[in-house]
């Protein structure tokens, strides 16, 4: 299957290039930036459950090559278009039963490079989507992010009700963080005004398989450098934690809410509790690989220029998420590392520049 762009004048566009299957289990649903790393992963789920899938990307930080091994499946469509044209949301979603809303602008490079870019894909392309999904009253899962929590200084686990703290406006880095924080006051906006059936997730740091080190993303830009024999570049002095979840461990909290009951206009956390530092991350990672590259510390500011600053902590509390479905993470980090370098060796991403 070859994907289709569709026509910017087209108000009813054949989106698709072979009919619906119409086999498997009946349902079907639509993942926005399903081609994009958690995306690929999240159609592979779904029509392995018999799910027909349609994906809408843009391919501008997603990649065909995400979703290769699924083109020639009938139950499988992929739309190479933009969350932003209303058009084509329009009949995507009303083609469909549910929505996986995952389409954003991402990565720190991206954030301070085009910033404009930033906050309207996040911000009017979400307001496309939850205005289709109110229309046409589909369920519709919104993917938000952890750095809506903000400035973290205290290693401490972040509920779901955590107050938010941000630098100035005048710091790029917080752009990403408050576009999703208005995704999340639009879908509460739509469910609470207008009865729209949404859930809102906040994902904590997934890493896996086909993640791509192109937008900054540490671990496979670490497993990446260390095969390579590159040093591996830790950006400011290494003493920020992050936890890292095994992308099937998040695709399936998705899924999950996706199908669970009386979880709409509610937020969860997703994410492991495994807490590690950025300098304590890289020596695993030269552990795991054998390799010997050294390890180096840059400034932020020499990295992404001025008006950068880093989350220091980033745990989450998934008390709320194990409650409402019974989800918790299965993969350890090291189990995270074993599947990013043994995907990295054998299908090695083409551009792994640090960024």
């Amino acid at each position: 299957m070859d994907p289709q762009r569709i026509d910017d004048t087209s108000v009813t566009p054949a989106v698709y290039d072979r009919p619906v299957a119409g086999d498997g289990n009946g349902k079907s649903a639509l993942i926005t930036g399903g081609a994009g790393f958690i995306g690929s992963h999240l159609a592979e789920r779904l029509l392995d459950a018999g799910w027909e899938v349609f994906v809408l990307d843009d391919l501008s930080t997603g990649s065909e090559r995400n979703v290769a091994h699924l083109r020639e499946r009938r139950d499988f469509h992929l739309v190479v278009d933009s969350v932003l044209k209303s058009s084509v949301v329009n009949e995507l979603v009303h083609r469909c039963d549910v929505v996986f809303h995952l389409a954003a602008a991402v990565g720190v490079r991206l954030i301070v490079e085009q910033p404009v870019h930033t906050l309207v894909t996040n911000i009017q392309g979400t307001e496309n989507v939850l205005e289709h999904c109110n229309r046409f009253g589909k369920r519709v899962l919104v993917a938000s992010t952890s750095e809506v929590y903000g400035d973290r200084r205290e290693p401490e686990a972040l509920s779901e009700e955590s107050l938010r703290m941000y630098g100035p406006t005048t710091a790029r880095r917080w752009a990403y963080a408050e576009s999703k924080a208005l995704d999340e006051f639009l879908a509460l906006a739509y469910h609470q005004e207008r009865g729209l059936d949404c859930v809102i997730v906040r994902l904590f740091n997934t890493v896996g398989p086909r993640q791509s080190g192109q937008y900054g993303m540490v671990i496979p830009r670490f497993v990446s450098a260390a095969l390579a024999g590159r040093p591996l570049e830790i950006h400011g002095d290494g003493s920020q934690t992050r936890c890292f979840c095994h992308v099937r461990d998040t695709i399936g909290a998705l899924s999950s809410l996706m199908d669970a009951g009386n979880v709409e206009g509610e937020i969860y956390n997703v994410g492991s509790t495994e807490r590690v530092t950025i300098d304590e991350l890289a020596q695993r990672v030269l552990a795991a690989t054998r390799s010997d590259s050294e390890i180096v510390r840059v400034p932020y500011d020499e990295v992404y220029g001025q008006g950068i600053e880093d989350m220091l902590h980033r745990q989450p509390s998934i008390d709320k998420v194990t409650a409402a479905i019974g989800w918790t993470p299965t993969h350890s980090l090291d189990e995270i590392l074993a599947d990013v370098i043994a995907h990295v060796r054998t299908a090695p991403v083409l551009d792994e520049s640090p960024v």
